[in-house]
């Protein structure tokens, strides 16, 4: 297959792997029966593997988005403001159509934990003072070695700010220390996301896995679960989309129309390349279009694109209601605020990285304490609502953008952010139709 790749230049997206492999895998599950149960540790490893790699990502991420953010202080506060809430209005229409659909329960007799053990999580009360006070990490090597998503994050942050500090105070000296530090978080960081690239291959190894696993136990029943899990995420995304979006661009003066229709390459784009840092050059050349200043469109594109990502921020909130309900599950109001702030932060940890938004539900469905074995039997479909996420987080990036540039960003920002963001495509290639 590699051989042939290689004369023929020709390589086959992941999603149709997913969907090949899902074929596979809906035929062979029944005739194989109960013993296709093995396969279903396919799934089991992938997630495993990814649980493994995000951790150390995210660390290094959030290091390296510390060191390298200098933008100007109004912009970056307006920015923030938007995003924030935006991600909140993300957030509370993903737990609000979770709580009040409960689509998890056409699932619920497919969840891989056994009922005795479910009685601990159903009982769990959450202490948010306990809750925080417990990730604060009495060590540097504990929160890596038991996977402590919320104590990495507070390292990272303090390491983050804490080599910010030494830079600025090495450049202020004229000495250059500094960079090897630097330049190691760099290389660390895509290592890791290499690492993750290798793993997202093997997605639909375990798609197949787990289908046959699932249709050999179950028969078909579990894709009418599924297909209610769709619908709703893909849903939930569409209404933020027009409710918090376009109230936005009314109040904001931005004629709807004229919007859509810069809008419309990026959105056709980030549906085929299912990535929203993928189809940034074609988002800033949309936002040329709008008549945005590069200032505004570095800030909210560029930049924002690690904050701003209310896709992955929404679907989170939605799926791990779905996976509480599916496995029998009721979650108070405070489990699901705690709940809810881990998914803010682990949106911006893994943003950018292949397949973010379900490596990022498995980090925080394992920092949650929720159970993760559903998580696979939903890779089978995650193809599907990935999509409308990597939309979703164009149009937020878009949408930001236009906000920061309706508080008209210093023109001197411009030229820092003509040096610091990727170049727009030629003016040839402006008239080309979408992908």
């Amino acid at each position: 297959m590699s051989s042939e790749r290689g004369r023929t230049g020709i390589s086959v997206p992941l999603y149709v792997q997913i969907i090949v492999a899902m074929g596979a895998g809906l035929v062979l599950g029944p005739l194989l029966g109960a013993s296709a149960a093995p396969l279903g540790e396919l799934g089991r490893l992938v997630v495993q593997l990814i649980k493994g790699v995000a951790t150390p990502l995210l660390f290094f991420a959030i290091v390296s988005a510390i060191l390298h953010a200098e933008i100007e202080a109004k912009g970056a506060l307006r920015m923030l403001l938007a995003a924030s809430f935006n991600a909140t209005c993300a957030l509370i229409i993903g737990l609000a159509i979770s709580n009040w659909l409960r689509p998890g329960r056409h699932l619920e007799t497919l969840a891989g934990a056994p009922r005795d053990k479910l009685g601990t999580f159903a009982d769990k009360k959450v202490d948010l003072v306990e809750t925080v006070g417990g990730y604060v990490p009495s060590n540097v090597i504990t929160p890596f070695s038991e996977n402590l998503i919320l104590s990495v994050i507070i390292l990272a942050i303090l390491l983050g700010f804490g080599l910010r500090k030494v830079k600025k105070e090495q450049l202020a000296q004229g000495t250059t220390g500094y960079q090897g530090i630097e330049a190691a978080v760099n290389v660390m960081l895509r290592v890791f996301e290499v690492v993750l690239g290798y793993i997202v291959k093997l997605i639909p190894l375990a798609v197949f896995g787990v289908v046959c696993k699932a249709t050999g136990a179950h028969g078909y029943a579990p894709f009418y679960g599924l297909g209610v899990y769709v619908a709703v995420g893909v849903g939930g995304l569409m209404l933020h989309v027009i409710l918090v979006y376009h109230t936005w661009l009314l109040v904001l003066g931005q004629p709807l129309v004229k919007f859509w229709r810069a809008a419309r390459e990026p959105v056709f784009y980030a549906m085929g390349a299912n990535s929203s840092l993928a189809t940034l050059p074609i988002t800033l050349r949309a936002l040329d279009r709008l008549g945005v200043s590069r200032g505004a469109s570095a800030l909210g594109a560029c930049v924002g694109t690690n904050l701003n990502n209310d896709g992955i921020i929404l679907y989170e909130g939605m799926a791990l209601l779905f996976v509480a309900q599916a496995s029998g599950i009721d979650l108070s109001l405070s489990q699901q605020v705690v709940a809810a702030a881990v998914c803010l932060v682990a949106s911006m940890g893994v943003a950018g990285v292949p397949e973010a938004g379900f490596i990022s539900l498995a980090v925080v469905l394992n920092t949650v304490g929720l159970p993760i074995e559903l998580l696979p039997l939903l890779l089978t479909v995650d193809w599907v609502i990935a999509r409308a996420r990597s939309v979703t987080n164009v149009l937020s990036d878009m949408l930001l953008s236009v906000i920061v540039d309706a508080g008209r960003v210093p023109e001197m920002l411009d030229s820092a952010a003509v040096a610091s963001s990727p170049s727009p495509a030629p003016e040839a290639q402006e008239q080309q139709e979408p992908r």
